[in-house]
């Protein structure tokens, strides 16, 4: 084992190599590609979703990205890579859907990625697997298990760990990071905690009972957050027209109605929600937006109440707006139409939230195992 702090490590080997590669599957919009930059060079990426793909062309260029189904991508024709990157589709583990589960049609994609793996000549040392809570916490963690066992068996030493964006950003999105490690790569002593963490939740610790080759990665707490929805949001941006603002002031329930009147100024968020009253638009006054979604219909669009001078005025979210709350900086490149740049932001991964994980884990584990193969390269 090795003992040091994790960014003087990983600076001390980053001066002395190129940065390592990593391989990226359901790319998306390309955040963790932007969020991974300063640490790891993109090798190869790909996603099936045109409308995502112009947007991840538009900030890191066509030249490693592939478009197509990951069911056509065969390993053996993949460069090697000392990181490889899955967010799977989550919409067979989300709480919200239909919990197939992790061999459903959409979530079990992450089945075709180990088989890539599989046909790799050399797999990588470190694999990173992303996705909803709901992958530890529905049906009691067997979910997590499964996809833990499929890592094991092929060689690898796994953890996990949930981390919410709110601890950066002014938005509330939890989502579990497996990181796998193969056996033999040394481990900092620094990087694994003698148990749970502010990183494990209750779900995540049920999950691991019983599991073999289990990690209890050890990565700090950021500082606190500064920013509230309130600071990022553009105040300039078009509002709905008064008919449309009665309408919505009408579906908000009695008791978030009372904390509107309250207030002299106010940004508060909320999504349309159905309910045994009928439908109705239920706001949270913390400061931080709702978690993001795709925009698939009216109650996946998250609204605004703003209120100045005493005047209330609703609308939705602009996709710049969704691009502060996942973190992009404001020179990430949006192109198409509204639903294009809210469906890219919604079905994205929070850049700070990989940045931190890439700067306190991600990078110590992987530089230390590029400086090793490139010297028997050599």
């Amino acid at each position: 084992m090795i003992d040091g702090n994790p960014q003087q490590l990983f600076e001390g080997i980053h001066m002395r190599c190129e940065k390592p590669a990593f391989l990226e599957f359901f790319a998306g919009s390309g955040l963790v590609a932007h969020a991974l930059q300063p640490y790891f060079k993109a090798a190869w990426a790909n996603d099936n979703c045109d409308k995502k793909a112009a947007v991840y062309v538009a900030n890191h260029g066509k030249k490693h990205f592939h478009l197509g189904s990951i069911a056509a991508v065969r390993g053996n024709d993949l460069p090697y890579a000392d990181l490889a990157w899955a967010s799977f589709p989550c919409q067979d583990l989300s709480l919200a859907g239909l919990t197939a589960g992790i061999h459903g049609k959409r979530s079990g994609l992450v089945w075709e990625w180990l088989r890539i793996m599989d046909e790799m000549p050399t797999r990588p040392p470190v694999l990173v697997a992303e996705n909803v809570s709901g992958l530890v916490s529905a049906t009691g963690g067997n979910h997590y298990r499964s996809l833990h066992e499929a890592l094991r068996i092929r060689g690898y030493r796994v953890g996990a760990v949930l981390l919410d964006a709110v601890y950066w950003v002014p938005q509330s999105r939890p989502r579990v990071f497996v990181i796998a490690v193969q056996q033999g790569v040394d481990i900092p002593n620094l990087l694994l905690a003698p148990g749970p963490t502010w990183a494990h939740t209750d779900a995540v610790i049920k999950a691991a009972k019983g599991v073999k080759d289990w990690l209890w990665w050890n990565i700090p707490a950021p500082p606190p957050r500064r920013q509230n929805l309130a600071d990022i949001i553009e105040w300039e941006a078009e509002c709905h027209d008064d008919e449309s603002t009665l309408r919505n002031l009408n579906l908000i329930p009695a008791h978030h109605k009372t904390k509107l009147s309250a207030a002299k100024t106010l940004v508060a968020p909320g999504y349309k929600r159905t309910r045994k009253e009928g439908q109705m638009l239920e706001l949270r006054f913390d400061g931080v937006a709702g978690c993001l979604r795709t925009p698939g219909g009216g109650s996946s669009r998250q609204f605004l109440i703003l209120k100045r001078d005493g005047k209330l005025a609703t609308r939705l979210l602009t996709v710049r707006e969704t691009a502060r709350l996942m973190g992009a900086p404001e020179t990430y490149r949006l192109p198409g139409s509204y639903n294009d740049g809210y469906k890219a932001m919604g079905d994205a991964v929070a850049a700070p939230v990989v940045r931190h994980l890439a700067e306190c884990l991600l990078a110590p584990l992987t530089s230390l195992e590029h400086r090793e193969t490139t010297a028997n390269q050599k």
